[in-house]
This record gives structure tokens, C-alpha cells and sequence, in this order.
């Protein structure tokens, strides 16, 4: 037992600031130790909405939730959370690097599923969401893309079974689709129909299992 008149001659007394330090260190990387943790994994499969659902059928409800809400088909806002996030609830945009080496931030605001920007998102969270609602919540972040696909067709005219033209809405904005900014954009266009034939294939599957589901 040690005496106190002893204690600052005593070895454990000169490695306690190394052990306040680790502790400190251990204190301030627990938030993120916990978010990790608590991280939702994607699907396994994410080539079959079917199997999607299987496994997540909290994900089917909210799917159907917003195809009541906004008339949008969940394999339409399925095959876009797909192109957007991969279904990563913390899907970030590239980092944008100054002189090519040193990191400067994000190329922009967007985040979660469905790679909401921080502008789009408070319109949509005062037009018809919750100010509780959150872009790494599935279910927050479907009926943002119907309200936002519900906008696309009611400004700019276009289907909600349309996922090429939804997905160009999505991307430019819908004063950037009017004004056809992506006719300057070949890749967009390609990434558009690589969307538009995702969600055809979403939509084949999708009727050979609702039932089941």
C-alpha cells in the first residue's frame, strides 16, 4: 500500500500523465468507435430486390409507405439509392484535394442513401418531412426520394415510372433538367441508363416476390 508522503517517488506516480493521456485519447474516439459499431451493414445481395426485402422487411414497408404517400414504385427509388449510396446509410461524396494532394473537405453537402445535399434536405424536412428526420434513417430517406420524384414530375413533367428521366431530375435538380444541363453531360447519361435498366430489372423481380413478401 502506498504512503502518501511516498506517492511522487513512487514509479506508477511518473506514468500517470502517459495514462491520463490514453484515457483522454480513448475518450474522444468512443463517439466514433460507437457510430462504427452501430453502422447498419448494406444487404448482401444488392443485385435482387427481392432478396433485399427478404432481409431487411422493415425496408419493404417503408417502400410501400412511399409508393402509398407519393405514387413512386419502390423499384424506381430502389435502383437510385443503389446508383447514389450502394444502400451505405454514411455515404459520403469524393473528398475534394487541394494541389491535387492536400484534402480540402467534400465536392459537396450530400450524405446518407439517398446522398441528400444539406439545402435539398431542409426543403423536403419543411415542405413534408419531420425536423427529426434523418438521411441515415431508410425510411426518411425513401420518402425524400418520393417527395423529391413527386416534385420531377408535377415541375418538369416526367413519370415516376420514368427512372432515366427521374434519375437526370435527381442529379442536375429540376432547374438544371429544364434547362437540359445534362445534354452536355455523356457519362451522366450513361450512369442514367445504367438506372433506368436497374430498375426495370428491380421491377421483374420485385413482381415475381411481392406476394410473398
Amino acid at each position: 500500500m502506498l504512503r502518501l508522503a511516498n506517492f511522487p517517488d513512487h514509479p506508477a506516480f511518473h506514468r500517470m500523465p502517459a495514462l491520463i493521456f490514453r484515457i483522454v485519447r480513448l475518450a474522444r474516439l468512443m463517439p466514433l468507435l460507437l457510430a462504427v459499431g452501430c453502422a447498419t451493414v448494406p444487404p448482401s445481395n444488392l443485385d435482387n430486390i427481392c432478396e433485399i426485402f427478404r432481409e431487411r422487411p422493415a425496408w419493404h414497408d417503408d417502400a410501400l409507405d412511399m409508393q402509398r404517400k407519393w405514387g413512386v414504385p419502390p423499384q424506381v427509388a430502389m435502383a437510385i439509392i443503389y446508383q447514389e449510396s450502394s444502400f451505405r446509410e454514411d455515404a459520403l461524396p469524393p473528398r475534394r484535394y487541394l494541389l491535387g494532394f492536400i484534402p480540402w473537405g467534400r465536392v459537396s453537402s450530400a450524405y446518407g442513401y439517398a446522398q441528400a445535399k444539406d439545402e435539398t434536405w431542409a426543403d423536403y424536412q419543411r415542405e413534408a418531412g419531420s425536423w427529426f428526420s434523418d438521411r441515415d434513417d431508410f425510411g426518411d430517406a425513401l420518402d425524400f426520394m418520393g417527395w423529391y420524384m413527386n416534385k420531377s414530375q408535377r415541375l418538369n413533367g416526367v413519370s415516376k415510372w420514368d427512372a432515366y428521366g427521374q434519375y437526370l431530375n435527381y442529379h442536375e435538380g429540376w432547374t438544371g433538367y429544364r434547362n437540359r444541363s445534362y445534354e452536355r453531360k455523356a457519362w451522366l447519361k450513361r450512369v442514367a441508363a445504367k438506372v433506368q435498366a436497374r430498375a426495370e430489372r428491380f421491377g421483374a423481380q420485385y413482381r415475381s416476390c411481392q406476394d410473398d413478401l
